[in-house]
């Protein structure tokens, strides 16, 4: 294991999905996602998994960032989006997650201090084990993550979801008295020529 690769794409890793939390903007926080999973896959790599490094990089930085930018593009919610992520990150709100980090920090500082953690046998895992693994005892799981994924993707859309407002139409005709056959058609458009002219 290359030690310094290893905390150099960890520092990455950190960095990253700090942007994706702080940064307001949905699609450069997704990016910043993406930055965090290749760098992740990095880590995998330097331990010796290279083929949960290319599923990494294939499934999770690959197909399932693609698709989150494309539903958040997709919805268009543009100002109105990093309006109210600018109203939930509030001080207030670090709160818990500062209290978990510094727990989990605090953990794995004691466990580093005290050498309480032991080094696991080295052995080869083969895609065909990955697959009668996932396919087999852990089949339920696999479901349940893809059910999961398609649930927050429909609640993602039902929730950024908003009506488009309608086009009144007016009858200028009965309103100022015109003798015009279409009173409609003497509404105009931007472009300076009565609506539904050619």
């Amino acid at each position: 294991m290359n030690v310094i690769a290893f905390y150099i794409a960890a520092v990455i890793a950190i960095v990253a999905t700090v942007l994706v939390i702080t940064l307001k903007n949905a699609v450069h926080a997704l990016l910043y996602l993406a930055v965090s999973l290749i760098a992740v896959a990095v880590i995998f790599y330097d331990l010796g998994a290279p083929f949960i490094a290319g599923l990494e990089v294939i499934v999770y930085a690959g197909s399932i960032i693609v698709l989150f930018i494309f539903v958040v593009m997709m919805l268009n919610l543009g100002k109105r989006a990093t309006a109210s992520e600018a109203a939930l990150l509030k001080p207030a709100m670090w709160i818990g997650p500062v209290a978990l980090a510094a727990i989990l920090i605090g953990e794995m500082a004691y466990l580093l201090e005290h050498g309480a953690m032991g080094v696991p046998a080295a052995s080869v895992v083969t895609p065909r084990a990955v697959g009668i693994a996932l396919y087999g005892p852990y089949v339920i799981g696999v479901e349940l993550s893809s059910m999961l994924l398609m649930a927050a993707l429909v609640g993602a859309y039902h929730l950024g979801w908003h009506k488009q407002p309608k086009l009144e139409i007016q009858d200028v005709s009965r309103e100022y008295g015109t003798g015009t056959d279409a009173g409609r058609d003497s509404i105009r458009t931007g472009s300076g020529r009565p609506a539904g002219a050619a």
